[in-house]
């Protein structure tokens, strides 16, 4: 267990007791939220937005159906499913208490664990930005953007020359000169 989502829970526990919040769905409901639901529902659902992928009309459709059912996992009431409930409802619907009791229980753990001291936490933020320095380097960020300029640059020439400013200063030429004179090293 990355030791953020301890520190993490624990902060909403502390808050939910400082504000005196005695309904433990609130809790509840701010962790799925912050984990499940804003998180790992929004990755699930756009993977596009951390992969280099195109996300056909038919994989977006399924990846609703999951999506929609991590919501109903999430919810603090139960959602009873009749034959007059969409498909996707009734597809996980038997499913559903199972999964909401796995997620109960893993809250459970997590509460279990001894807490996260601010040192601690620390310490594992630096480790982890020691272990991405290499990924994350003002020249990989210039090659994902030169990326993104060769591969839009029509696009980008034609918002350019529509634009007076732009056009003025000949930023449509410019950027043809950048990709047309620019070699990108292997290495990055």
């Amino acid at each position: 267990m990355p030791p953020a989502i301890k520190y993490l829970f624990d902060f909403l526990d502390d808050a939910a007791k400082q504000h005196n919040i005695t309904d433990p769905e609130v809790a509840y409901t701010w962790k799925c939220n912050s984990l499940l639901l804003r998180f790992w529902v929004n990755i699930i659902k756009n993977p596009d937005f951390v992969f280099d992928i195109h996300k056909t009309a038919i994989v977006d459709s399924c990846l609703s159906v999951v999506a929609q059912c991590f919501n109903d996992i999430c919810s603090t009431t139960d959602q009873n499913s009749s034959k007059d409930s969409q498909s996707l409802k009734s597809l996980f619907a038997k499913d559903i208490p199972v999964f909401k009791k796995s997620v109960s229980t893993y809250f459970e753990d997590i509460q279990r664990m001894p807490a996260v001291s601010d040192q601690d936490l620390n310490v594992f933020l630096a480790e982890m930005s020691k272990m991405s320095t290499n990924n994350f380097t003002k020249e990989n960020a210039l090659v994902e953007l030169y990326s993104y300029v060769q591969k839009y640059s029509n696009e980008i020439n034609e918002s350019l020359e529509a634009e007076s400013l732009t056009e003025a200063q000949e930023f449509p030429e410019r950027q043809d000169n950048v990709i047309t004179n620019t070699t990108v090293p292997s290495n990055v």
